[in-house]
Order: C-alpha cells, then sequence, then structure tokens
C-alpha cells in the first residue's frame, strides 16, 4: 500500500477499537481493488461522539465503521436510510454533500453467511437467543429471507416482549414468537428449526457454558466471534451435531458491504479474506459452500 498527499482515509470507531479486523481486511479490499485508500481504527470514549463526528468531518474522512457503543448514538447523529431506520442503528457511515449519509451492513453480512451455508429458510422456523441491537439486524435479515416462525428467546423478558412488539410493526407478515427462557421450550424448537441464531454475549468468556443444551439437525451462527474460532454456542451447536460458524464471516461480509457502499462498486471476494484471516489467526477453515469452490 502506497500513502500520499491523496491518499483517502476510512476506518473504524469504537472503544474499544484496539482489537478490531477490520483494519485487516478492508485494507486487503482496498489493496485489491488498487485505490488509493488506507483505513485506520479511530478509538473514540463513550462520551465522545459527536466531537469526533465533526473531527472526522474536518479531516476530510471518507467514511468509517461503527461499533459498540456508538451504533444507536450514530443512528441519531446521521441520515439513516431505509434499512437503518428499521433496525435503529448505524454501522457504516460516508460523507456526501448533505452530511454523513449512514446505513447498517450487519444484516446483510448475516444474510450472506446463510446464503453461504446454502440454508433453504423460506418458511422455516428459525430459533434467535437474544434481544439486544444486533438481534434486530438479524431479524431485518430473516425477515428479508422470508422465513415461516421466528422464535426469540431472551432472559430479560421486557427486552424480549420490546422486540417482538417491534418485530410484529415492522414485519407483519413475519410470525415473531416469544419463548421461554427453558431447556424444554428450546428443545421444542430446536426439533423444527434448520437454523439457531446466537446474537446474546452469554458464554464468550473463557470457561463459561451456553445456557443451554442444542439439539436438531442443520446449522448455528454466532453473532460474535473469538480468535480460536469456537465460542460456547458454536461448541454447543456442533455437539448436536449442526453445523457450526462464529461471527467471523458476517463481520467479512458486513465490512465487504459496506466498502462496495461506500465506492459504489460490487462487494469483494469475501472467501478469499476470511481464509487469509483464519490463517492469520491459526484457525480451522469454516465450511461456506455458497461462497464459492476453492
Amino acid at each position: 500500500m502506497k500513502i500520499d498527499a491523496m491518499t483517502t482515509l476510512y476506518g473504524i470507531i469504537g472503544w474499544p477499537v484496539s482489537h478490531s479486523l477490520s483494519p485487516l481486511f478492508q485494507n486487503g479490499f482496498i489493496e485489491h481493488s488498487g485505490k488509493n485508500a488506507a483505513y485506520v481504527s479511530f478509538p473514540v470514549a463513550p462520551d465522545q461522539l459527536e466531537p469526533a463526528l465533526d473531527g472526522l468531518w474536518a479531516l476530510g474522512v471518507a467514511g468509517f465503521n461503527v461499533t459498540v457503543p456508538h451504533k444507536e448514538q450514530a443512528f441519531v447523529r446521521t441520515q439513516a436510510d431505509a434499512d437503518a431506520r428499521l433496525i435503529g442503528a448505524v454501522n457504516t457511515v460516508r460523507r456526501s454533500d448533505a452530511g454523513w449519509q449512514a446505513t447498517n451492513t450487519d444484516w446483510q453480512g448475516f444474510r450472506s453467511v446463510v446464503e453461504g451455508l446454502q440454508l433453504p429458510l423460506q418458511g422455516a422456523d428459525v430459533l434467535l437467543f437474544g434481544a439486544g441491537g444486533t438481534s434486530r439486524a438479524v431479524l431485518h435479515a430473516l425477515a428479508s429471507l422470508q422465513v415461516g416462525r421466528l422464535f426469540i428467546c431472551n432472559r430479560n423478558p421486557d427486552r424480549l416482549t420490546a422486540l417482538i412488539d417491534h418485530a410484529r410493526q415492522a414485519y407483519p407478515a413475519l410470525s415473531c414468537l416469544p419463548l421461554a427462557w427453558d431447556q424444554q421450550a428450546v428443545d421444542r424448537v430446536c426439533a423444527t428449526a434448520p437454523l439457531l441464531v446466537n446474537t446474546t454475549s452469554v458464554g464468550l468468556k473463557d470457561g463459561q457454558q451456553f445456557p443451554f443444551v442444542l439439539s436438531g439437525a442443520g446449522a448455528a451462527m454466532d453473532a460474535v466471534y473469538r480468535p480460536d474460532g469456537d465460542t460456547a454456542f458454536t461448541l454447543a451447536a456442533r455437539e448436536a451435531g449442526r453445523m457450526a460458524v462464529d461471527g467471523l464471516p458476517m463481520l467479512i461480509s458486513q465490512g465487504a458491504a459496506a466498502f462496495a457502499w461506500w465506492h459504489d462498486c460490487a462487494m469483494p471476494d469475501c472467501l478469499a479474506s476470511l481464509r487469509h484471516i483464519e490463517e492469520q489467526l491459526g484457525r480451522t477453515p469454516c465450511h461456506l459452500p455458497g461462497w464459492g469452490r476453492e
């Protein structure tokens, strides 16, 4: 990569952000595209979002990604598109003549992984664990895939009710049902659901186990990733005999969608980027047949 006076700057804001893999694959996208650009991380403390947005604008930054804890606050401080308005959060922002424009590519990243797993979900049951911000992006993607029944299981009943109410208002064609935080209830839905999705942080730390035994046939997706490739959720799914992937493919795919949105171009090659990062992390390659032959 060559940096000169004409280099266009992109980046990611978050707190913390030093662990982010986005600079690794975004700079790979830039290199393969031949663009004169660079992508860096910007640590922005929770109470510094507004001055950070002003500073990024003043410095001529062309676009940036947004990660925790800023996705919801950035939503109210930018011009969000229709997808982001339904989700209520943004993760991708670009400069325009009218100010900062924003979208949410998390749902596109999730959908791309579902397509990579080659799961026929139209009319099928899906079980979603979690009712936080990421769950709304997953919900948006599942509605676009025309799933049959979406069962949502969350420990906090108030957050569960809020997400169910949002789903029924925003996606009236989707049958969205609450599920008790209970092993027997989970067992019943696992028996019919070809896809299980985790958007909680439960079991992410070392030594923790996922609170439920999983069963049934099909696949399981975690929205978060660990460098070694296994979360408590993916381990539980594999023990049940399901194909399981953590959040790394979703992270790369949402980043590719962001790159395409910034540059008005086709999405970069996600599979090549995934394999490169898996090699860097020493991970076993995950199986995504729908992403192309290797």
